[in-house]
């Protein structure tokens, strides 16, 4: 299990969209890959839990947690093969650390745990709160948005991760995004 939880070593620059259900993460990354002609990885989980609950009407459990990272890091190592210089990720590992322990009061699986905090991103990219939510069968806590925006960014600031929040609409992310990448992409 280890194995498909470790991140493979790679040169490129590696950026990250994180932080609550609902903040345009996805479309976000899309953009950004189209921009920089590179590949983006899409987020695993929702794909996973979309077709439990499409199959059993069953919502997350702690069991299904290693399952989702394996899927996510078996995408992120398969596209870093083959991206040009920079790979963005809709999601990564320390994203599932949060959500597991938000959900299952504090528990996270101690694979999960040491390979959501070894593995390494150039940037982290915080999505703030202030887009509309939109609501689907998966997302489910509209009520506790500035708690869980909170736990995202306490968790950057504890393993000392470098983000930048981004705030206002897509283009102003988008924009913002684009500086920082660029000057990544400039001292490399």
């Amino acid at each position: 299990m280890a194995e498909k939880l470790a991140q493979r070593p790679s040169s490129l620059i590696k950026i990250v969209l994180f932080g609550p259900e609902s903040t345009g993460k996805t479309s976000l990354a899309q953009m950004l890959a189209t921009h920089y002609n590179t590949f983006w990885v899409e987020e695993y989980m929702r794909e996973y839990l979309q077709e439990k609950w499409d199959k059993e009407k069953k919502i997350c459990e702690p069991k299904d947690m290693i399952p989702i990272a394996e899927g996510q890091m078996k995408r992120e190592n398969m596209l870093a093969e083959k991206a040009n210089n920079l790979l963005i990720s809709d999601t990564n590992l320390l994203e599932l650390k949060v959500y597991s322990e938000a959900y299952y009061d504090g528990f996270c699986d101690a694979q999960l745990l040491k390979h959501a905090l070894n593995n390494q991103y150039d940037l982290y990219f915080l999505t703030y709160i202030d887009v509309p939510w939109t609501p689907d069968d998966l997302r489910d806590k509209p009520e506790d948005r500035k708690g869980m925006f909170k736990r995202f960014e306490e968790e950057l600031i504890k393993h000392q991760k470098p983000y930048v929040v981004l705030k206002g609409d897509l283009i102003d992310r988008f924009n913002i995004a684009i500086e920082e990448i660029d000057e990544l992409l400039k001292n490399k």
